[in-house]
C-alpha cells in the first residue's frame, strides 16, 4: 500500500487482534465442556478428539485474527507477503502437532481395545506420530518456497546408507510390526519361548517385546528374536485352559467309587476357587498299571496362566482330605530287595523305595 501508518490502522488492527484472542478463548470453553460430556462415553476416541481440539482450535483462531489484523493494516506487498506465510507456517505446525497427537491417540486407543489389557503396543503409535509429523514437516518447507525433491532424493541415498549401518534396529523394528499385525501376541498374553523365558507381555515396542515373569522381574527380548524363536502363547486362541494332575490309588480301591469321588473334587474347586471354570466338564482318566498303584490323569479347567497354581494347590488339599475321608489309599511305592551272603539262600524283604539300602 501506498498510504501511511494512522492511529486508526493500529486501533482496528487491535481490535481484530483481541477478536480473535476472545473467539479462541470462547471456543476453548465451549470444547471444555464438550470434553465433560464426551468423558461419559464408553469410546476413548471422542475424548482424544476432544482434547486434541482444545490445543488446536483456540491457536486458528487466534491466528486467523493476526492474519485479518494483517490484512487491514497498509503493509507493502513483500512484508504482507512474508507475515502471511510466517502466519501460515505457524498454523501449519499445530495442525501438525495436533494431527500427531489426535492420530496417535486414536491408534492407542484401537490397539488397547483390541488387545482388551491396559498394556499398549506402543510401536504403532510412535511409527504414526513420526510419519505425521514428517510429512507436516515437508509441507513447511514447500510452503517457505524450499523444493523437496532433492531433500526426498538425499533422504532416499542417506536412507540406504541408514539402513545398511542399523540393520539390526531394522530387523527389530520390523519384526515388531510383523508380530503385531500377524496377531500371534498382544501386550497381556502369556508367553514361553523355548530358550525358556516366560511371563506376561507388557509392551512391544519399536525395539523389543517387555515380558513381565511372575516373580515381577522385567525380561527384555529383542523382537528379532522373539520373531525367530518357538513360542507357546498360552493366551490364545482363548486365554482359558486345561491342566493336567496326576493320581494314583491302590490297586484293592473301587475305580468307579475313586472316579465319582475325583469328579466331585473338580466340581467344587471348580465353582469355589477363584480362577477355576465353573462350567468345566470334570474329566478322570485311568491309563497305567503301576508298580504300586493305577494311576489316573485328572483335567481341570483355569481362567488363565497363572490360575493353575491356586487351582491345583486346592485340589490337591481337597482330593487328599477326601481320599482320607473315603477310606482311598494313595499308596507309596514299595520295592523287593533280595540280601544275600555267601553260601546262603536270598531271603526277600519288602521295604519302603525311598528309604535308603542299609
Amino acid at each position: 500500500m501506498n498510504r501511511s501508518f494512522t492511529l486508526h490502522d493500529a486501533i482496528v488492527a487491535g481490535v481484530v487482534v483481541a477478536a480473535g484472542i476472545a473467539a479462541g478463548l470462547l471456543l476453548r470453553a465451549a470444547l471444555r465442556w464438550l470434553g465433560q460430556h464426551a468423558r461419559r462415553t464408553r469410546w476413548n476416541g471422542d475424548d482424544v478428539i476432544v482434547d486434541t481440539l482444545r490445543a488446536v482450535v483456540p491457536w486458528a483462531a487466534i491466528t486467523a485474527g493476526l492474519a485479518a489484523a494483517a490484512a487491514t493494516l497498509p503493509l507493502t506487498e513483500r512484508v504482507g507477503h512474508n507475515v502471511n506465510r510466517t502466519l501460515t507456517v505457524l498454523l501449519i505446525l499445530v495442525v501438525t502437532l495436533t494431527a500427531a497427537r489426535v492420530i496417535t491417540g486414536l491408534v492407542r486407543s484401537l490397539a488397547q481395545s483390541r488387545s482388551g489389557v491396559a498394556g499398549s503396543a506402543t510401536i504403532f503409535a510412535n511409527i504414526t506420530r513420526i510419519v505425521v509429523l514428517a510429512m507436516g514437516f515437508l509441507v513447511v518447507l514447500q510452503t517457505l518456497g524450499v523444493s523437496i525433491a532433492p531433500l526426498l532424493t538425499a533422504l532416499g541415498v542417506g536412507g540406504l546408507a541408514v539402513a545398511l549401518a542399523l540393520q539390526d534396529t531394522l530387523a527389530n523394528l520390523f519384526a515388531g510390526v510383523h508380530i503385531l499385525a500377524s496377531k500371534t501376541v498382544q501386550p497381556g498374553d502369556y508367553i514361553r519361548l523355548s530358550s525358556g523365558e516366560e511371563g506376561y507381555v507388557v509392551d512391544i515396542n519399536w525395539r523389543n517385546t517387555v515380558v513381565r515373569q511372575l516373580s515381577n522381574n522385567l525380561v527384555i527380548i529383542p523382537n528379532a528374536q522373539l520373531g525367530g524363536t518357538n513360542m507357546t502363547n498360552f493366551s490364545r486362541p482363548e486365554q482359558q485352559l486345561s491342566i493336567l494332575v496326576q493320581v494314583g490309588v491302590g490297586y484293592d480301591s473301587d475305580l468307579e467309587h475313586v472316579e465319582r469321588v475325583t469328579t466331585q473334587v473338580v466340581e467344587s474347586v471348580m465353582t469355589d476357587i477363584t480362577g477355576g471354570v465353573p462350567d468345566h466338564e470334570p474329566a478322570v482318566r485311568f491309563h497305567t498299571f503301576g508298580d504300586s498303584r493305577i494311576s489316573f490323569t485328572v483335567i481341570l479347567g483355569v481362567g488363565e496362566f497363572s490360575d493353575q497354581f491356586r487351582i491345583k494347590h486346592e485340589f490337591i488339599k481337597r482330593l487328599h482330605q477326601r481320599y482320607q475321608a473315603e477310606g482311598i489309599t494313595i499308596p507309596s511305592p514299595t520295592r523287593t530287595v533280595a540280601l544275600q551272603q555267601p553260601g546262603e539262600i536270598a531271603i526277600p524283604h519288602q521295604r519302603d523305595a525311598s528309604k535308603p539300602v542299609p
